[in-house]
């Protein structure tokens, strides 16, 4: 205890560019694992959450449209807000905002386990996207910070890591707690660990800031980003409801995109921007952020559709959804901390190349299992078998796309690290984690259209062909937007609800194929972009730096 209270630390030497010199290595141990724990309580509570957002759904009676705001409106907080969080580390000190963004952030989660309805939760969620915003850049950059650049490949693959071995604990340990206490158990998780964080960070972590930074924050900025996403997330959400004709789409739509691009005027123009449009001179940075956009817009979508699959469709526990996606989570804690050293001995583009390739395999193999485990065509539910079809159909698309991304991870973001200076670490960090947000952000609500879309296309027709009372039929239809989560009406017997049953399980898994392939198309062409920008050569800083 007393080691935790005080530690062998100091506070190192801060130079100009906001760099940390002398921190023992005792020191940087402490500083990984503040960083590593941080970092996990924004991944613990992505992954926790998507395994509860089924029971979430029937407990609060949402639509799935309800249920994509629950992702979307922390989604967005965060991703407009990241940039601002970056450049206020680098501002005012980078210790200092990060935990003041875990202290947001635990708190938000209390008011997520205690929220009484849709819109209270939505309301939590985008409060811990504000937290969010400030304790995610800041990971990176205090390592990028403490770390020399010859140890910064390694350091951001430990990170890697071991973060993704803290994040596998999220969905199996949340599933058990949505099965035995509830799914509002799930956002406590977070407690503990920003406990930790707060008692390491105080005795540990040395404050650090860029020196060179001086006047007020570009907060204009901050609010086109954020109203130009508003408007572009909203517009896109509500579309399926609405109809794309409608008044408030299309008047959201419209300012998403001229917020966007006075955005980027704004930006252009203005002498302290969140974001410097002239990092992007670097190809590896420009490269980077590209298949940063494409790869976690891919994974973003097959994520969030995965757990309903899983637990509305497939049947499974919520405890055995969390642990079906845990050889994922192995495999970039095996794999992180290996890929993140290629970097420093071959350069990032065999990696950044060879892993959307592979993570583009394991997307096209989720496009395999039917219903109920079956690979065929025609879908049943007899005979299911967890233990059994599980390693047949969801396992092997899971491994391949753990082995994909666990490549790709590490090289990606050590990549955008070193291609900018120092003293622009925090940005840097921002812009990247503010893309593979935005990417989630926008995939979420362009493919929950095209979900909804493909599932009444074949909803409809399937329900037309079962004989129904009119009236039920009616009551079925109105529910479409609810997707796998229809609850079916008590009066129809037990033949006519598993004939719907199948119909429904078969329209979702019809959509989730589409998603899927789109997922891989996506990943391919991030693949494709980091073989024509990233430049070849050893790490340590190639590519122009800014």
């Amino acid at each position: 205890m007393a080691n935790i209270i005080k530690p062998p630390c100091d506070e190192g030497v801060i130079l100009s560019g906001g760099a940390v010199v002398g921190c023992r290595p005792a020191q940087r141990r402490w500083i990984l694992a503040a960083t590593i724990l941080a970092s996990s309580m924004a991944f613990i509570d992505g992954t926790a959450v998507n395994v509860a957002l089924p029971f979430l759904q029937q407990s609060l009676g949402a639509t799935a449209i309800g249920v994509q705001w629950v992702i979307e409106g922390y989604s967005l907080f965060l991703s407009a807000l990241l940039l601002v969080g970056g450049s206020l580390g680098d501002h005012s000190g980078r210790r200092k905002i990060f935990l003041a963004g875990v202290t947001i952030f635990a708190l938000a989660s209390v008011g997520c386990g205690l929220a009484g309805s849709v819109g209270q939760l939505i309301l939590a969620r985008a409060i811990q996207g504000i937290g969010g915003a400030l304790l995610v850049p800041g990971s990176l950059s205090i390592i990028s910070a403490s770390f020399a650049v010859e140890e910064r490949g390694k350091a951001i693959g430990t990170w890697s890591g071991f973060s993704a071995i803290t994040t596998a604990l999220g969905p199996v340990v949340g599933g058990w707690l949505i099965e035995n206490v509830s799914w509002r158990a799930v956002f406590f998780i977070n407690l503990p660990l920003a406990l930790a964080v707060i008692i390491i960070s105080l005795c540990c972590v040395p404050e650090s800031r860029d020196r060179e930074a001086a006047g007020a924050l570009d907060w204009w900025g901050a609010i086109l980003a954020t109203a130009g996403l508003g408007g572009l997330v909203y517009g896109l959400v509500e579309s399926p409801s609405m109809g794309f004709r409608a008044r408030p789409v299309i008047l959201a739509l419209s300012l998403g995109v001229v917020a966007l691009v006075a955005f980027l005027i704004y930006e252009s123009r203005t002498p302290r921007p969140m974001l410097p449009l002239n990092l992007f001179r670097s190809r590896n940075f420009s490269g980077a952020n590209l298949l940063t956009l494409l790869l976690y817009a891919a994974l973003s979508s097959v994520l969030f559709f995965l757990p309903l699959n899983l637990i509305q469709v497939q049947n499974y526990s919520a405890t055995a959804a969390g642990a079906a996606f845990l050889p994922f989570i192995l495999i970039m804690f095996l794999l992180s901390r290996w890929a993140g050293g290629l970097v420093d001995r071959f350069g990032p583009r065999m990696a950044l190349v060879v892993g959307p390739l592979i993570c583009a395999a394991g997307y096209g193999a989720f496009m395999l299992p039917g219903i109920g485990g079956s690979h065929s065509g025609r879908y049943n539910w007899s005979g299911f078998n967890w233990s059994g079809s599980y390693w047949t159909t969801f396992f092997p698309a899971i491994v391949i796309l753990g082995v994909g991304m666990a490549i790709s991870v590490a090289p990606l973001t050590t990549t955008v690290m070193t291609s900018v200076s120092e003293a622009h670490a925090g940005i840097a960090s921002g812009i990247n984690n503010a893309v593979s947000r935005t990417a989630g952000l926008l995939a979420i609500a362009v493919l929950g259209i095209v979900m909804l879309q493909t599932f009444a296309r074949g909803f409809e027709p399937g329900l037309a062909a079962i004989d129904i009372p009119a009236p039920a039929r009616a009551q079925l239809i109105m529910q479409e937007v609810r997707l796998a989560g229809i609850e079916l009406p008590a009066e129809l017997s037990a033949a006519q609800k598993s004939q719907i049953e199948t119909v429904i399980g078969v329209s979702f898994v019809r959509g989730f194929r589409l998603v899927s392939l789109i997922g891989a198309a996506l990943a391919a062409a991030g693949g494709l972009a980091a073989g024509l920008m990233i430049q070849p050569g050893k790490g340590k800083g190639n590519g122009s730096r800014s």
